[in-house]
């Protein structure tokens, strides 16, 4: 059997017959450290830092304890809940969850939105440590309420910088030494005001908060937010001009080919109404919409503020605008006139994973597609003609016909692998497990 001690954040471990009769025992200098007076005193101690070698003293252990030489077991000790992003995980894995047993401590995130009083079965909590930073900064942005896990390179410092310029609104609660009765602290800063401080490497999680939506109804199942139950919604859900908006069976498309998730950016250029850029947030994507007009900048945020999302509106003409935008994963583009090919390309250039374009006019589906390709993306595309059902006098219907609209999209080959290197939501890399950031 494998025991693993979660410290927690509070009490110290007390004393266990696990721990005095182990003959190895795994963990972080400071958490070996303290826990050196309830050791056994021929107990080996191996101190954590790559993961592999920590896990290879375990099963060697292991083996010894099977073939009942030299030993009483193993211990782990790690911080916080080690069941939640932690070594549990990693454990599970090589020796199966029937050789563990887990005594959990209370995790850095719990703590952290107890000591400012908050619930946090709504939030969502997103790990930057060997991640990439962007998945936890497009997290941020989409959820009133985000936990971020840091780690070297990830901290408050540089997510402040990222959100500095998109998130005004957001505010950083940066937790330090949690359970350290002299040395905890819990510090209140603006985006900008992180970003301009060095933080050391004491930090133990950064809360994001909205804090105007900070309090979500009574709620039955944790995190951000269930899927949403409706999508591709119909155009009377959304203030738009004189049917200016892409149809919702546009819209259906659009969105399987965006394929909008948490952790996600997403660009909706030449928005109108934002539809598509509210739909992409309701599935729990970071949006932005990109907007020429006045009055459509006001319906977007109006609609968004509807539909109880969070999208960045940017007043400006593409493709002016968008050097000044991060990198999207998925690109739509509803808009863009004489500037479409321009816009696609700049798109093209940026986008991770897809850019979609809903086009009118079948002259620019071949400029579309050639840019498209210059790019590097694979393009297809179809062109999407619909009817729908209107009421005629006597309780009877026609087809009335929709304007026609070619729906063209572009993949980017390598897009799953790029994927696969920048999943951090709700997953924890286990290349080491550096003491002060493990859970």
């Amino acid at each position: 059997m494998i025991t693993v001690f979660g410290t927690g954040t509070g009490a110290p471990l007390s004393p266990d017959p696990a721990l005095s009769t182990a003959a190895v025992v795994v963990g972080g200098r400071r958490h070996l450290d303290a826990a050196e007076a309830l050791l056994a005193p021929g107990a080996e101690r191996v101190v954590l830092g790559p993961l592999a070698p920590a896990l290879d003293a375990v099963e060697r252990a292991v083996e010894n304890e099977n073939k009942n030489e030299k030993g009483q077991g193993v211990v782990v000790l790690a911080s916080g809940d080690p069941g939640f992003f932690g070594i549990v995980r990693a454990l599970a894995e090589r020796f199966g969850p029937a050789a563990l047993d887990v005594r959990p401590g209370v995790s850095s995130v719990a703590t952290a939105f107890a000591r400012v009083g908050l619930p946090w079965d709504d939030a969502a909590v997103v790990s930057a440590h060997g991640r990439d930073l962007r998945t936890a900064v497009n997290v941020c942005r989409a959820h009133p309420k985000t936990a971020v896990l840091t780690g070297p390179g990830a901290g408050p410092a540089e997510l402040g910088a990222e959100l500095a310029h998109a998130s005004a609104d957001r505010v950083l609660v940066v937790a330090s030494l949690l359970g350290d009765p002299e040395h905890e602290s819990l510090e209140r800063v603006t985006p900008s005001e992180a970003a301009a401080r060095d933080w050391g490497d004491a930090v133990s999680v950064v809360l994001c908060l909205d804090e105007k939506r900070t309090l979500a109804p009574v709620r039955t199942l944790a995190g951000p937010g269930r899927p949403p139950a409706r999508w591709a919604l119909d155009e009377s859900e959304f203030a738009h001009r004189d049917s200016m908006i892409t149809k919702f069976e546009v819209r259906a498309l659009a969105l399987a080919r965006l394929g909008p998730r948490p952790g996600d950016l997403v660009w909706d250029i030449g928005a109108g109404s934002g539809s598509v850029a509210v739909e992409c947030a309701r599935f729990g994507a970071a949006a932005v919409a990109v907007e020429k007009t006045a009055d459509g900048v006001a319906r977007i945020r109006d609609n968004a503020a509807a539909h109880g999302v969070d999208v960045r509106v940017v007043h400006g003409a593409a493709p002016t605008v968008l050097p000044d935008l991060a990198d999207p994963d998925a690109v739509f583009i509803g808009g863009g006139g004489r500037e479409l090919a321009a816009i696609v390309t700049a798109s093209a250039r940026r986008a991770r994973r897809s850019v979609v374009v809903a086009v009118a006019a079948v002259d620019r589906v071949g400029a579309v597609r050639d840019a498209l390709g210059v790019a590097g993306f694979v393009s297809d595309g179809v062109l999407l003609q619909s009817s729908r059902l209107a009421p005629l006098p006597g309780e009877v219907s026609r087809l009335a016909a929709a304007n026609p609209v070619f729906l063209v999209w572009g993949v980017r080959p390598d897009a799953d692998a790029q994927s696969a290197t920048s999943v951090g939501f709700l997953e924890r890399p286990w290349t080491s497990l550096n003491e002060g950031v493990v859970e």
